[in-house]
């Protein structure tokens, strides 16, 4: 059966490839595999960041919801952790984020959460994914006083805000930041997180025009940040994605503090509070080996998923741990939410600075990171899941990393949302991982067509 799940709901671009009338059919089967049964109506929420396209995607998946009888509760401009929240907060029995996260414009996405709000299970994704490609007549329709309500919710920001704020549980007072919002769902939310807080706050990026989401800046375009940061002499900088579920941060001389080192300094911080459930936090097999040794020093555990989100999701309610994330920024608080959140994240990060009376630089630099590199190769549609069964490709890589030895590591894995290859080598020596990533990039271009 083709997927209509990679990491998270239906990708592509919007209204082409993402088209109406699939948003329709997924809000329609995502309603009739989610609805709580029963005498009450269901009801799911649904939030939105804030590109063009979110709009029509928006007005799409809510025909397809109040088609089989649930309402559907309007969010607006929300971002994605407030979905996750809202839901058990509403009664709702699930929540969608229309969303292409860090993505460009263009492109836009459907993320699903279940009535507990974390990511759906593999059976849910299967049921929802067979009534939408292979038996939308299995559904049934409402019709006359059956069919569900459009309603509309004015207050989903400030409860969101608020619930940041009570986690946080913090003074902020002292701390000068620059906030990057990446003219995405942050825009309407952080200035007000972190100045309610206490913090001095300037925010940038905050004027979203439907096309320039991500564009130029965020979290997957750091460099404004770090030059805006040394320039203007503020003590860090946080810079979110487009729906502002990862946070990546900046030191004050203009250094990037990625997801590894996050988790270094949360957990850490957690260990030394006694707040760090079962010694132990969870990350993904690509997770810098800098951080497994920072952790082996300080006496912590660190548990390994599969790299995505939801993985890391799936290990820590499977292990009983309260902490995990990825290298991109999207850290998982599992005790204030149930699902990554890159405000949380920051304004956590600014907690432990103000209550260490250190500077940034002086807490993130306790972590060594070996050097890596990461490149992405695109690959045709057609060479999805079938390049790793090509064994001029696979030896290629065993053959580097036989040269590599125990001086480093190779992972090559396909992602989980676009037709793309990501090649990352790890090791001493910059120089050498930089040219054996582009040797082995070059090999899975040559044998796998690049489709646009």
């Amino acid at each position: 059966m083709p997927k209509l799940f990679g990491t998270d709901g239906p990708r592509g671009i919007a209204v082409t490839d993402l088209t109406c009338e699939l948003a329709m059919q997924t809000g329609r089967a995502a309603a009739a595999v989610l609805a709580k049964k029963g005498g009450k109506k269901a009801k799911i929420i649904v939030g939105k960041d804030t590109r063009v396209s979110s709009d029509a995607l928006e007005a799409a998946v809510c025909a397809g919801i109040c088609s089989v009888g649930a309402d559907a509760e309007l969010l607006g401009v929300v971002p994605t952790p407030a979905v996750a929240h809202l839901i058990k907060k509403h009664g709702a029995s699930a929540g969608i984020m229309i969303s292409g996260s860090h993505n460009s414009a263009e492109f836009n996405g459907i993320k699903i959460f279940s009535s507990s709000g974390h990511k759906l299970s593999e059976d849910e994704e299967e049921k929802i994914e067979y009534l939408v490609l292979e038996a939308p007549h299995k559904i049934k329709l409402r019709s006359h006083g059956s069919v569900g309500r459009v309603l509309h919710c004015e207050d989903a920001l400030a409860e969101y805000i608020e619930h940041i704020k009570t986690a946080v549980g913090a003074d902020l007072s002292g701390i000068r930041a620059a906030l990057d919002c990446a003219n995405g769902c942050a825009s309407y939310t952080a200035e007000r997180i972190f100045s309610e807080l206490g913090a001095d706050v300037t925010v940038i990026a905050d004027s979203p025009d439907g096309t320039n989401i991500n564009k130029g800046c965020g979290s997957t375009n750091i460099q404004t940040l770090m030059d805006y940061v040394t320039e203007n002499g503020f003590d860090c900088g946080l810079a979110f994605d487009g729906d502002a579920d990862r946070c990546i941060a900046v030191d004050e001389t203009g250094d990037m503090i990625d997801g590894d080192k996050l988790i270094a300094i949360f957990a850490k911080y957690c260990k030394e509070q006694g707040t760090l459930e079962k010694n132990t936090a969870v990350v993904t097999s690509m997770s810098n080996h800098g951080l497994f040794k920072y952790a082996r020093e300080n006496d912590i555990t660190l548990e390994t998923s599969g790299a995505g989100d939801r993985y890391v999701l799936e290990r820590m309610l499977e292990g009983g741990y309260k902490l995990g994330g990825e290298q991109n920024g999207h850290i998982i608080f599992l005790n204030d939410t149930p699902t990554g959140d890159g405000q949380l994240t920051g304004a956590r990060l600014l907690k432990i600075m103000n209550d260490k009376q250190l500077k940034l630089s002086e807490i993130a630099g306790e972590m060594h990171k070996l050097p890596q590199v990461m490149l992405n190769v695109r690959i045709a549609q057609s060479s999805r899941e079938l390049w790793k069964n090509d064994s001029v490709i696979t030896d290629f890589i065993d053959q580097k990393a036989d040269l590599l030895g125990d001086d480093g590591r190779i992972i090559v894995r396909e992602s989980g949302t676009e037709p793309i290859i990501r090649v990352m080598l790890e090791g001493s020596d910059f120089v050498r991982i930089n040219e054996m990533a582009m040797e082995i990039a070059e090999k899975i271009k040559e044998r796998c067509a690049i489709g646009y």
